[in-house]
Parts: C-alpha cells; structure tokens; sequence
C-alpha cells in the first residue's frame, strides 16, 4: 500500500481515536467551595490546580454589577486561562427583566448554562421565554428533602413541559441526601442533565440542623460507582462541577479539591 494511503488512513485512524478519548465530563469548580475567597483568589486558586471551567456565586460575579466591573473579571479569567462556563445558582423573580440580567450577563461571559432554583413555579414562564430570546441554556438545580426540586419526579414533571434547553444541574450529593440513587436519577433524566455539582454525603453522619454531611468526594453514600460508569456509556461531556457544603472544607479547599480532582482523573482521566 502507497506510504501516502498509509499515511492518510493513520491519521484517520488516529482523529476516530481521539473522539472516542475525548467525549468524557470536563471538571470544574463551583465557586461557593471558595466562598471565603475572592474572586481573583478564587481564579487563581482554580488555576493552580489546573482546573479551567469555574461555575460562580453572586458573590464572585454578580449580574446586577456594572459591565466595567464584569469586563475586568473577564480580562483576569483571560489572564489565567479559567473560563466562567456558568452562574448559579442564581436568584430569579416574577419579574422577566430581573431575570434577563442573568442572560444578559451569561451573554457577556459567554456561558453556556445558567443555573437556578426557582422557588415559585410561576417564574418558569418568564424563564423559558429568555431561554427561547438568548438560546442559553438554564438547568435546575436540587437541594435535599423538602425543598422545592429535591424530588426528581418533580424536576422531570417541569422538564416535561419545558423547552428542551432547560435541564438540570445535578447535585449529586443533594441527590444522595434526599434518599436518591444518583446513578439512577441520572439515567431517568435522560438527556436533560446539563451540568453535575461533584459532591458527596455520608449519611450516617448529620450536621446540627439534621442533614447529611459532606465528605471527600467518593467516601460518602453516594453511588459514585454506577453513576461513572452511565456517564462513560452516556458520553457525556458537560462540566462536573466540585463543590462542598462544609464550612470546615471552605476554610481552605485545597486538600478536598485535590481529593475531588484525583477521582475524578481515575474516574474519567484528565478533565
């Protein structure tokens, strides 16, 4: 065979490969992990661990500042090769052009989801018509028992009325918190789930107001082992997202980021 046919199917051969290896979960940082930090602390601290994609709090970006303050964080996230993939979770009101501050700032940093929870059921209606305005898509995020999203029969009674780019934003220890396989939950969501918070919660273990507690991420209740395995046989490519709850973590990340960070290079290779 001519070495130039060799060459040319080598190189097909090699993109095919590449494509296999590349559809996996990117890893990212929720910023409320670094909710005692700056925002320039915090992108630096993202960047020296080599994590590229940050979803922030209001409290490191906030959609009601002035667009000179946001193009200079823009500017830093540039600087250090972070992207904001992502705010939330985002207060929303009944009030659309409340809410189109969100769009209007995910349009500026480029996001590509926005992540709420809204409280009132009303909302989605202004919501989903500045999804359909801006084509940016919004994801739902859960909490745990009780709250207004920590059924998953709940969320997906609300997908199944809604434009198809709204989704969810599953936190995977919430999940496991409100007595949920997450594994299962994933699949039942089927290609709704837009984002992942990488979290993990011991049940055997409550906090003074009764709830779950976090941990390292693989050392709690969670079903790490099937869910991997779905979002392998998935796919799936969005961002999961390490966060933690614990105000001790929060005090300084870095041992539980590294932690997070190493499963998550076990479990799907560099992110």
């Amino acid at each position: 065979m001519p070495m130039k046919k060799l060459t040319t199917l080598a190189l097909v051969a090699s993109c095919f490969l590449f494509s296999i290896v590349s559809a996996a979960p990117q890893l990212g940082l929720q910023s409320w992990t670094c909710r005692n930090m700056s925002f320039e602390e915090t992108v630096e601290f993202a960047a020296k661990h080599g994590i590229k994609y940050v979803e922030f709090f209001r409290k490191h970006i906030d959609a009601n500042d002035p667009v000179e303050v946001n193009l200079k964080k823009i500017a830093f996230l540039k600087k250090h090769g972070v992207t904001a993939y992502s705010i939330g979770v985002s207060r929303t009101t009944l009030e659309k052009e409340d809410n189109r501050k969100l769009f209007e700032l995910a349009k500026l940093f480029g996001m590509k989801v926005i992540v709420v929870e809204p409280g009132d059921q009303m909302i989605w209606g202004n919501l989903e018509e500045l999804v359909k305005e801006y084509d940016i898509k919004l994801a739902v995020h859960n909490h745990g028992t009780g709250t207004t999203y920590g059924n998953p029969s709940t969320v997906k009674h609300m997908l199944a009325e809604r434009d198809h780019r709204i989704g969810v934003c599953m936190d995977i220890g919430w999940v496991t918190a409100a007595g949920f396989d997450a594994a299962s939950v994933y699949k039942n969501y089927g290609d709704r789930v837009y984002d992942m918070h990488l979290k993990d919660k011991r049940l055997d273990l409550e906090d003074d107001r009764g709830r779950p507690t976090d941990t390292f991420i693989g050392l709690g209740n969670s079903n790490y082992a099937e869910l991997v395995e779905a979002i392998i046989e998935d796919d799936w490519t969005g961002v999961m997202a390490i966060e933690t709850d614990s105000s001790e973590f929060a005090e300084d990340p870095t041992e539980f980021v590294e932690g997070a960070k190493a499963f998550f290079e076990e479990s799907f290779g560099e992110g």
